[in-house]
C-alpha cells in the first residue's frame, strides 16, 4: 500500500544517509569512532564533529547537548521529485515541516534539507544531493557499504510498533521484510524488520509481547553501519575490546538477514552494530516470514550482571508512566500488523 492512495510509491528512492546525535562526550565519542570502530574524523568546531564512511561529506553528524542520543534521522532522496512528494505526503497529513537553515545544511553536507517530526521524538530529515568531499579519506576500516542500500539501519524500542510501521509506510512506502520472535531473559520480544529499498531492512521496531513497556533509555536501541570486509569485522572488534570500550554483544550470525557483527556500547550509552555481508532483497521473490530467535550463533551478551538488569527492569517500569511519543497523522497506512 502507498503512502498517499493515488500516487506513485517512492521506494526505492530512499535511503539512510545520515545521523545527528547529541553528546557532550567529545573526547570519549572521538575516539570509539577513530580508534575503535575505524572512521573518518572531522572537527567542524568546539561543539561540532562529524565522521564519514565514504566520500559523503557527513554520515554522522554530533553536536553538543545533553541527549545522549540519537536526535535525527537523515533520509537521501534520489531526486528532486521524490522529495517533493513526500514533503507534499506530510503536510497533506498537516503534519508541520520545516524547511533547514542553510548553515544545517552545510554541516549535513547536503541540499533541500527538510524537517518533520517522527516517532519517539526522533525529528526524520530528508535532502537531496549530498555534497562529495574531495578530502581524502583517513580510517583504519578498509571501507564501507553505502550506495543504493543507504548507509545501514537503526533499531528502536517501542510499546506503539503498529504505529512505528505505520509511519513509516505512510512517509517512506516501506515495506515488511519479515518478523523475529524471541525470548530474552523470560521477556517475549516481536521485532519488525522494514525496508525502503534493497537493504534487508533500514528500521527494526522491537516491542515486548503483552506488556507496553519499553526497557530502553534511548530513542534509538541501536545503530548499524555495513563494513566492506569481514577483516574489518574483526579487526574493529579487537579495537573496541583493546582500548576498553564496552561491548555488548560478542561476534554473531543473525537469522534473517545472515548478517554477522557484533555490537558495542557508544559513549552515549545506545549501541553500535558493525556488520558484514547481509542479504540484499530481490522484491521479485521475497515473501516475509517469522524467525524464531535474533542469531544463528553467537550475539552472547557481555558483562551483563544481575545489577544490569534490574536497571533495565526498572526503566521498563517507568515506561509505563510516560507515553510514548508518536504522530498519529502520519501512522494510519499500516491496515493490518500480524
Amino acid at each position: 500500500m502507498n503512502g498517499a492512495p493515488g500516487t506513485p510509491s517512492v521506494f526505492g528512492a530512499v535511503h539512510l544517509g545520515h545521523l545527528v546525535i547529541g553528546t557532550n562526550r567529545f573526547t570519549d565519542w572521538r575516539r570509539f569512532g577513530t580508534d575503535a570502530i575505524g572512521m573518518h574524523h572531522d572537527a567542524v568546531s568546539r561543539d561540532v564533529m562529524r565522521f564519514r564512511l565514504d566520500d559523503q561529506e557527513c554520515r554522522f553528524l554530533l553536536r553538543r547537548g545533553p541527549a545522549e542520543d540519537v536526535v535525527a534521522t537523515g533520509w537521501h532522496l534520489d531526486d528532486h521529485t521524490t522529495f517533493e512528494q513526500i514533503e507534499a505526503r506530510v503536510r497533506a497529513h498537516g503534519v508541520p515541516v520545516v524547511e533547514g537553515t542553510a548553515e544545517e545544511a552545510e554541516l549535513r553536507g547536503v541540499e533541500r534539507l527538510l524537517r518533520f517530526p517522527g516517532p519517539k521524538g526522533i525529528t526524520q530529515e530528508i535532502y537531496t544531493t549530498p555534497v562529495k568531499s574531495a578530502e581524502p579519506l583517513r580510517m583504519l576500516a578498509s571501507g564501507f557499504v553505502t550506495g543504493d542500500s543507504g548507509m545501514g539501519h537503526i533499531a528502536i524500542t517501542s510499546t506503539r510498533p503498529t504505529q512505528l510501521r505505520g509511519y513509516f509506510n505512510t512517509v517512506f512506502d516501506a515495506r515488511l521484510t519479515d518478523y523475529i520472535d524471541e525470548t530474552i531473559s523470560g521477556v517475549k520480544l516481536k521485532i519488525r524488520f522494514l525496508r525502503v529499498n534493497e537493504r534487508h531492512h533500514s528500521i527494526a521496531v522491537a516491542a515486548v509481547r503483552g506488556l507496553p513497556i519499553d526497557p530502553v533509555r534511548a530513542r534509538v536501541q541501536h545503530l548499524n553501519i555495513e563494513v566492506a570486509r569481514l577483516d574489518d569485522v574483526a579487526r574493529s572488534y579487537q579495537r573496541v575490546c583493546e582500548l576498553g570500550f564496552d561491548m555488548a554483544q560478542s561476534v554473531g550470525q543473525h537469522t534473517n538477514d545472515r548478517e554477522l557483527s557484533y555490537y558495542a556500547r557508544t559513549p552515549s550509552g545506545f549501541e553500535w552494530e558493525v556488520g558484514w555481508n547481509p542479504v540484499v532483497i530481490d522484491e521479485t521473490t521475497w515473501q516475509p516470514t517469522t524467525h524464531h530467535g535474533i542469531s544463528i550463533w553467537g550475539h552472547t551478551p557481555v558483562g551483563r550482571t544481575i545489577v544490569d538488569k534490574l536497571d533495565q527492569f526498572r526503566l521498563g517500569a517507568r515506561s509505563l508512566t510516560r507515553p510514548e511519543a508518536t504522530v498519529p497523522a502520519l501512522s494510519g497506512a499500516c491496515i493490518r500488523d500480524d
